[in-house]
């Protein structure tokens, strides 16, 4: 069994800065890409950032500039640093991975952790 476990959400003032984790656990031969997505109430899921096992990075384009996406392979953790948080960012955040295990690939989700930003 395979787990992504997130953390970090909570409470933060518009401007904000939030850093949110999510640490892959289980058994497993490696983390391919990693992913970060988030979906408000009533709205569809949607991507934000994702990176590579060599790091190769990629953002939607509302969040380039105040968000950055960061992985430790050594701790199967993917890293989302969040500044200048609006209010509009307010959401439950999700990570995705693709596991690669016995020579097959699948993809995963988290629980979700919810990031609320007043104003």
């Amino acid at each position: 069994q395979v787990q992504l476990v997130e953390s970090g959400g909570g409470l933060v003032q518009d401007g904000g800065s939030l850093r949110l984790s999510c640490e892959a656990s289980g058994t497993f031969d490696n983390i391919e890409d990693m992913n970060w997505h988030r979906q408000a109430p009533g709205k569809q899921r949607e991507f934000l950032a994702s990176i590579t096992r060599a790091g190769g990075t990629n953002y939607e384009d509302s969040v380039k500039g105040r968000f950055t996406i960061s992985r430790d392979n050594a701790k199967n953790t993917v890293y989302l640093q969040m500044n200048n948080l609006k209010p509009d960012d307010t959401s439950i955040y999700y990570c995705f991975a693709s596991v690669r295990h016995n020579g097959l690939v699948r993809g995963l989700w988290g629980q979700g952790t919810q990031v609320t930003v007043s104003s």
